[in-house]
């Protein structure tokens, strides 16, 4: 099976927001989203806004664009619009990795779309477990040959990805101990959790093609792994991180993904190989970093260096300084920084429920807050 890698503008990026419809009364999980889509009406090509697998979510994505803030100004202009239709219906708006306390099987399927049933009927339990939240970053590759090495590279960065844009602490009224417990449970599913490292696009065309032959997908978006080939939009998509809660961290987790696609892009310019770590290693970083979030040591390369992510974060920014002014998104760069000074989001939440007495409903008002405070 041939797959053609669509031609696209060296390192536009796209993002998608998965939002979660709570309840003003009660904070939980509403199935609110076929309403106010109804009312949004339909959109033709980008930005736009359309469903995902439960009723209680929508999915704000932007347009491509060659900076980051114009995308994220496409999604908070979009979310504003959300959110006005969706206050007289008492329905707020959050994101998160999880939802803090309500219970998956009270969740609807969308059920609109063949494919989210077919989903459920393969993985069952599991697949209704579902009941998570994230943020995709898509960033272009101009050549098909840097796809892989850059997707290599990416994965040594997995767990600044998943640190950073933690936010799933709690999970059905529980604290799980896990900075994002969502990484653990997103990975149940058949096809979803860590890519397979490929040295030749022809191995990735082999997979595909055995997957589909024996039914395992039927289409490539079925592929659900956290780093994955976007060969429709010719883009690599980012997609380890957490329900992000605010759109300055979105900006900076969305700078950081573009940074080093250009990074590595460059250095494949230059004739040099990019750093690969083993797959061993990179499951071990994904398991800790979920585990600890900000606090993780993690495995720096194939020698097994370890140090803590934070620390390491702090020697990789001043070298995607040049880059970051290339490409316009130096201020939202440096942002990860207050990420890293205020705590992320698993962080902010924890400190919510202890300053309450432990409600969880606080969380979502929290939760709540931050999105509304800055998309209107």
């Amino acid at each position: 099976m041939g797959i053609d890698f669509a031609p696209s503008d060296r390192s536009r990026l796209g993002i998608e927001w998965e939002i979660a419809c709570v309840d003003r009364r009660s904070g939980e999980l509403a199935p609110a989203a076929p309403g106010l889509l109804a009312a949004l009406g339909p959109v033709d090509g980008f930005p736009h806004v359309t469903n995902e697998l439960l009723t209680n979510t929508v999915e704000i994505v932007s347009a491509p664009h060659h900076r980051v803030r114009d995308a994220v100004a496409d999604l908070t202009r979009l979310v504003e619009r959300v959110s006005t239709i969706a206050e007289p219906r008492g329905v707020d708006l959050l994101s998160a990795g999880t939802h803090p306390f309500s219970q998956w099987f009270q969740q609807q399927v969308t059920p609109e779309k063949p494919r989210y049933a077919t989903l459920i009927d393969r993985t069952r339990w599991w697949g209704r477990q579902m009941m998570i939240w994230g943020v995709h970053v898509h960033v272009a590759v101009e050549d098909r040959r840097k796809v892989l090495p850059i997707i290599d590279g990416l994965l040594t960065y997995l767990p600044h990805f998943q640190a950073l844009s933690a936010s799933s602490p709690f999970w059905a009224g529980e604290n799980t101990g896990y900075a994002s417990n969502r990484a653990l449970m997103f990975q149940q599913l058949p096809t979803a959790g860590l890519p397979p490292q490929f040295t030749e696009w022809s191995q990735y065309e082999a997979m595909v093609d055995d997957l589909t032959h024996t039914g395992v997908i039927e289409e490539l978006n079925e592929l659900r792994w956290d780093i994955r080939p976007a060969p429709k939009w010719g883009t690599i998509e980012i997609r380890t991180f957490d329900g992000i809660s605010s759109a300055w961290e979105i900006a900076a987790l969305a700078a950081l993904s573009q940074c080093l696609v250009e990074y590595f892009s460059r250095e494949l310019d230059a004739g040099r190989e990019v750093p690969r770590l083993q797959p061993w290693f990179i499951r071990e970083n994904k398991w800790r970093t979920a585990r600890y979030g900000m606090d993780a040591i993690i495995i720096q390369n194939a020698a097994g260096d370890e140090r803590l992510v934070t620390k390491d974060l702090e020697e990789l920014l001043p070298r995607l300084e040049p880059i970051a002014e290339a490409l316009g998104c130096t201020v939202q760069l440096e942002s990860l920084l207050d990420i890293v000074d205020r705590g992320a989001s698993y962080q902010r939440q924890l400190r919510v429920a202890a300053d309450n007495g432990g409600s969880l409903k606080a969380v979502v008002s929290s939760l709540v807050r931050e999105l509304r405070e800055e998309c209107g």
